[in-house]
Parts: structure tokens; C-alpha cells; sequence
């Protein structure tokens, strides 16, 4: 069952709100603005809303129109404040003085409408932001000092991000005096805070349906009597001439539901049932994640919100580990989600560069009763103790899985690897990246194994290494291998030994003097095998890496590729130090086929692009069938697969887990198989199983697949498709 904890981006939509529209579309379909029977129903309709609406925001007097949305709202308020501030700097024939100012944490549709409509209207005001403190909360000593020069002013009630609720009432006597107007972003407000509209001197107060269990497309906007109105959409003369456009009768019947729900005391919990599911939530958050951080002060926020960051995990780590447990939440606002950017509204409360990127916004519903919460709260539960058992947490885990064989992270396209023997219980890290130090040492004493050395390829000239860092930070569990080379490697030595596996060196300069190519063997009765070659930037897939770094050694390339080749041959996997196109692996043999193919004119990978398939589950099963039949593959991570435990594409097709950070470990088995098996690779999403099945092709198993749009598009809908 999904857990839906993302309601600040939008809500389900009530039953009764449903039935509402229904009803509408069926019974009271009559435009309004006609006279005859059916427009006169839709028109009592319309009006009874509308007074629902006023008893429910406190807006006695003053306009209240409906729009399509927020955005809408905001949009009209912005251009009637800037259109009379125009008039009024026509008439005075002269330059005006005024400027917009805008909460720095307000959604972005804010200073966007600010802009857009500023330079429309030719005024080139200046447009500055308010700042905020640590609670998120506006500066009010620097807002009444700028408030006498002001020509429009913008707060929220409250930040969809964090739940901050702001001070209206210090606001308002911050603008005392000010010749400015006043909106406010209401959105985050509607059913949760009581406004009183009519008790502030608020100008403009834009709401959205569909963050209140209303569908989408339907809002209000509040318009204080008196202050300056310029219509958005001019034409027919509906909503007394304020918003053309016929009324959508479907969406204000379902709003008009929503707002008797409210009305009626049972639909929605009350402030302290809300404020104890928020306090049940951030116990289950904080048994979860010891050391979770709250990035706003709860006795200032909504009691619906919680965002929070958690030392060491990124967000798109904590989302992927609350998707697979069917929890939705989000990494901020939803409208910029899809965008890999720190928070701006924590950057703006002066939070730290690392809480502002990993931050997560959950964020329930007024609706949800207790049983969902309980829920919430054990699923949040089990998330922590898939971390743990993942060594994803600095406790030590008896029960810890054994960890593959090897592990690969990527941070702006530069690779590092851990090479574990779990006989053994040693490790070698290769090309150590600052960003993932906390991560390596949070796994070294979990499992507790020996870290047998920190090596690098190479001296890098784009980053610098964090070898060092690694090895202080782990005294305890570091080898004392005597004396180290610059590249971490033990003076004396001709190998590294980890088991049944050993680590031996080539020197390769070119892209560095001091380049070194790391090769790993397997011993086996036959004698050591090697198995892949850890290259750096000496062999980049397409590419070889800078020569053009104080340290390089251009001249030295061509004899080094060949010392490579004699080594390695042409058939063994390389593995680089930087990998900006998710390729994984190399050969010499793919590299030499690449390059000739590009010579001749052709686009590098050219074929190997197309890779999503859409299949319904009746196809699925169908190509099971088939012969031979297909492997299916599972490349989320370890942490996520556990709370998904049992779970499959098809009942009874058994899936191979590999996760996509441990993707070297399988694919030599997977080149091995016959060219005609069809491999499927799934995730989530589609975009990591994409990268596998694009890793695949381009080391020579062309029947690789990704399933387009993974498991959160897999639905029954595509079941029924013929």
C-alpha cells in the first residue's frame, strides 16, 4: 500500500469532493451567466461556494473570485499592484522610487511574476528579497527600514518547504505607514491556519484547491475592497468583470465540498491531533536516523510539515529508501524537483551547504487519521534498519550482508572503488573522493574490516585526493603496512593480498607522471587469473584523460597503451577514474572498435541509445516464455531491495538482484551468456536499469533491455493493454 507524505506538492482529492464534481458536471452543467433554469442553478451553486469560502478565510468584504489556481492569483495581484503603480508614475510624469520586495524564501512563482510582469510594464523597478533568519521566519528590523520605499510587498502565510509559519501580525506592523501593498501567499494556509483576512490589512490572497483535497485547476484569490484591481483574462465579463472566462463549475462544486468538509468537524483533525501525528513522525524519523536533523523549529511550523536532513545520506538516497518502502515524500518543492539543486529556501535561512542538498520534505495531510500515521511510522522504522543493514550507519552491524566483491560510487563523474574480501575481511580503497569519506568510514566501522591500503591512479590535477582524510579518520582499522609511495602504495611490495584475490601495479604515464594502472587477479588452481584493471585516467572509455596538467606526461601515452595492452589484452575490463557518460567499463577491443567507428563518420555508441521497453505484463510473461528465456534484473540498491523484499515484477518470475553500484560484479558473467538472452534490467525509475542496459550493449551483448519508466509507471493499467 502506498503511503502518501507529499501533500504540501498536492493532495488526493476527498470522496465527497468527487461527487461533487460529478454532480455538477451532471445536474448543474448550466453556465452561470445564462437565465434560464440550468444557468440559474449553476449560478446558486457558484454563490453558495463563495460564501463557504468567506466564512472559511474570514473575508466578510472585499472581492473573492475563482481561478484557476495559485499562480493565477499571484500573477493578477502582481500585474493590478504594478499596472496602478505605472498610472501613478504617468501621471506624475517623473521616475518612481518604489521598489518590490519579496520574501527570499517564497515560492519561486513569486519573484518569477515579479519579474516578468516588471519588465512588461516597463517599470525596471528594483526587486530585492526579504531576508530571513535561521527559523525562516522574515527579518522585520530590515523590512520596516525599507517598508517607507516599497511599492509591493510579498510574504507567505506559510513555506511550502519547511512549514514556517510567518509572523503576519509583526509584518503588518513592520508595514504600518508603508504606501506599499501587501500579498500573501496563502496556499500552505487554506484548512490549516485561521487568516481572519478581514482582521489584516492584506491586499491580495491567492489559494489553490488541490493542495486541500480539491482537484487541480481550481483556486481563489481574495481582494481587499479597495485596493487596485487590473484584470488577467479580459473578455466576457464573468466574475463581475474581474476574470473572464467561464466559471468551472466542476472544480468550485468539489472546492465547495471541500470547504463544508472543514465546516463539519469530523473530515479533518483538529490542531492537536495533527501536532501529535507530526510528534510521532519525527520520533519515528529520529529511532530511524540517530543524529536526523529538523532544518525549521516546529513550534514555528505547520504541524502537518516536517523537513529534515540526516548527516551522510544525500536526499535522492533517502527518497529512493522511502519509495521502496511505498512512503512518498519529496526532496523540497515538488515544482522543483525534478532540478539536482540545494534548497533555496534553506540557503536562504543560512543552513549549511550539506543540510540545503540533502534535505527531504514530509508532509501529511489534514485528512489522515491515525492508522496511516502508525503505518508511516513503522515503514519509517524499517527504512533505518535497511540502512543499518546496509552499512549505510556508523553502528556496527553483526548482522551486516556480506558485501560484494566490488563497489563503485561516482561523484561529478569521478569514480571511486572499494574492493572487499569477505573471507578475508580486508579492503583496498582506489582514487578516494573527499564527498564520500564520511560514507567509506561509516561502512569500514560497520563491518569492521582491515583496510588494507588507499591507493590512487594517479596525482590528481582536478581534484584533490582525500586519501589522507581517509586514512586518519580510521587509525583503528588501517594496516600498518610500513612506509606508503605517494600513491598509498607499500614501499617494497609486488602485490596487495585480499584472500583469493590480489592487487599487482604497471606504471603508466601520460595523463600523470606518476599514472598507475592497478590490476586485480583472482587466484584460482590453474593460477592467478586476472579479471579487470583499475586504469584511472590513462583509458577513458572514448577518451584518454588531460595531458595538458603541470604532472603530465603526453609524450609517454602511446608507450604506456601499448604496455597496457601486452598486460591486460584486448578483452579485460578497465575500469576508469572518471565515467561523465555512466559506461562502467571499457575493453581495449570495445575502445579500438569505438574509435574506428567514429573515424568512419558514425557517432560514438552509435546503437546503443535505444534501450527502454514498454511492456505490459501480459507481454512480460509472454517473452518469460519464450526461448531462451530472458533474465530479469533488479539494479536498485541493497537498502532498497530489502524493504521490497518479495516483491517482482510478474508473481513467480524470480528477478536477479544486482544493484547498480556493485553492476562490475556481474557483468563479465552477463558477457558470458549467449547473445540471443535477452536481459531486462528495472528500478524505480527507469534511469539507473537504463544505465546498465546501455553498459551492457556497449561491451557486446546487444539484447539488453531497461523497463521504460520502472516500477513506478508498472501498474495494472499496463496489464489490460491489448
Amino acid at each position: 500500500m502506498e503511503i502518501y507524505l507529499d501533500a504540501n506538492a498536492t493532495t488526493p482529492v476527498l470522496p465527497q469532493a468527487q461527487a461533487a464534481a460529478l454532480a455538477a458536471m451532471a445536474d448543474a452543467f448550466g453556465n452561470p451567466s445564462s437565465v434560464h433554469g440550468s444557468g440559474l442553478k449553476a449560478r446558486a451553486l457558484l454563490d453558495q461556494v463563495r460564501a463557504a469560502a468567506r466564512r472559511a478565510l474570514g473575508a466578510p468584504s472585499g472581492q473573492l473570485l475563482f481561478t484557476s489556481g495559485a499562480t493565477e492569483g499571484i500573477q493578477t495581484a502582481v500585474l493590478s499592484v504594478l499596472s496602478a503603480l505605472r498610472r501613478r508614475r504617468d501621471e506624475a510624469g517623473e521616475p518612481m522610487q518604489l521598489q518590490l520586495l519579496y520574501g527570499a524564501t517564497e515560492h519561486k512563482a513569486v519573484p518569477e511574476a515579479l519579474k516578468h510582469w516588471n519588465a512588461v510594464l516597463g517599470l525596471n523597478l528594483p526587486i530585492r528579497a526579504i531576508p530571513v533568519g535561521a527559523d525562516g521566519r522574515h527579518d522585520l528590523v530590515w523590512l520596516r527600514e525599507q517598508a517607507p520605499l516599497a511599492g509591493l510587498v510579498c510574504t507567505m502565510a506559510a513555506n511550502n518547504e519547511t512549514g514556517v509559519i510567518s509572523d503576519l501580525d509583526g509584518i503588518a506592523a513592520a508595514l504600518a505607514g508603508s504606501p506599499a501593498l501587501w500579498m500573501v501567499d496563502s496556499v500552505q494556509a487554506l484548512g490549516k491556519l485561521a487568516l481572519n483576512l478581514a482582521e489584516r490589512p492584506i491586499d491580495y490572497a491567492p489559494f489553490s484547491g488541490h493542495k486541500l483535497y480539491a482537484p487541480k485547476g481550481i483556486g481563489l484569490l481574495y481582494v481587499r475592497e479597495g485596493a487596485p484591481f487590473t484584470p488577467l483574462l479580459a473578455g466576457g465579463g464573468q466574475e463581475s468583470a474581474l476574470r473572464a472566462g467561464t466559471e468551472n463549475m466542476a472544480g468550485i462544486a468539489a472546492l465547495g465540498a471541500v470547504l463544508s468538509a472543514l465546516e463539519d468537524g469530523v473530515t479533518f483533525q483538529d490542531q492537536a491531533a495533527l501536532a501529535a501525528h507530526r510528534q510521532r513522525l519525527a520520533g519515528a524519523l529520529r529511532a530511524a536516523f540517530p543524529g536526523v536533523i529538523f532544518n525549521a523549529p516546529a513550534a514555528l511550523s505547520l504541524s502537518t510539515t516536517l523537513n529534515f536532513a540526516v548527516p551522510g545520506l544525500s536526499s535522492k538516497l533517502l527518497l529512493d529508501l522511502f519509495d521502496a518502502a511505498g512512503l512518498r515524500v519529496s526532496g523540497g518543492s515538488a515544482c522543483s524537483a525534478s532540478k539536482a539543486t540545494p534548497s533555496y529556501v534553506l540557503q536562504a535561512m543560512g543552513l549549511p551547504a550539506w543540510q540545503a542538498a540533502a534535505a527531504v520534505r514530509l508532509s501529511f495531510g489534514a485528512a489522515d487519521g491515525a492508522d496511516l500515521i502508525d503505518e508511516a511510522c513503522s515503514r519509517i522504522r524499517d527504512c533505518g534498519a535497511s540502512l543499518r543493514s546496509s552499512c549505510l550507519s556508523a553502528t556496527p552491524q553483526a548482522d551486516a550482508s556480506p558485501p560484494e566483491l566490488l563497489t563503485r560510487f561516482v561523484v561529478d563523474g569521478a569514480c571511486c572503488y572499494l574492493v572487499a574480501d569477505a573471507a578475508t575481511r580486508r579492503c583496498v580503497v582506489i582514487d578516494p573522493l573527499p564527498a564520500l569519506t564520511d560514507r567509506l568510514v561509516q561502512w569500514l566501522r560497520c563491518r569492521g574490516f582491515t583496510l588494507a591500503a588507499v591507493l590512487d591512479t594517479h596525482s590528481h590535477g582536478e581534484h584533490v585526493s582525500s586519501s589522507c582524510e581517509l586514512r586518519a579518520a580510521v587509525p583503528a582499522f588501517l594496516q600498518e603496512p610500513g612506509a606508503v609511495d605517494a600513491l598509498g602504495w607499500p614501499l617494497g611490495a609486488g602485490q596487495i593480498l585480499m584472500g583469493d584475490y590480489r592487487l599487482t601495479r604497471l606504471t603508466l604515464p601520460g595523463h600523470t607522471a606518476d599514472s598507475t594502472a592497478y590490476l586485480m587477479h583472482e587466484v584460482t588452481h590453474d593460477g592467478p587469473a586476472l579479471r579487470l584493471a583499475f586504469v584511472g585516467d590513462t583509458v577513458m572509455p572514448g577518451a584518454l584523460g588531460r595531458s595538458d596538467l603541470a604532472q603530465s606526461e603526453p609524450l609517454a601515452y602511446a608507450t604506456s597503451l601499448l604496455a597496457l595492452e601486452q598486460a591486460v589484452g584486448p578483452h579485460t575490463l578497465l575500469l576508469p577514474g572518471h565515467d561523465d557518460e555512466n559506461r562502467f567499463a571499457s575493453t581495449l577491443s570495445v575502445e579500438r572498435a569505438v574509435h574506428q567507428t567514429t573515424a568512419c563518420g558514425a557517432p560514438a555508441d552509435s546503437g546503443t541509445k535505444s534501450v527502454k521497453i514498454d511492456l505490459s505484463e501480459t507481454e512480460l510473461l509472454a517473452l518469460m516464455q519464450g526461448t531462451p528465456q530472458p533474465l530479469l534484473v533488479d539494479v536498485r540498491e541493497l537498502y532498497e531491495q530489502r524493504l521490497a523484499a518479495g516483491t517482482s515484477l510478474v508473481a513467480d518470475v524470480v528477478s536477479e538482484y544486482v544493484a547498480l553500484s556493485n553492476l562490475l560484479n556481474a557483468l563479465p558473467g552477463w558477457l558470458k551468456l549467449p547473445a540471443e538472452v535477452p536481459i531486462l534490467f528495472y528500478c524505480r525509475s527507469g534511469n539507473r536499469s537504463a544505465q546498465a542496459a546501455n553498459a551492457l550493449r556497449r561491451l557486446g551483448h546487444a539484447r539488453a533491455w531497461s523497463l521504460a519508466g520502472g516500477l513506478a509507471l508498472w501498474s495494472a493499467a499496463h496489464s489490460k493493454r491489448a
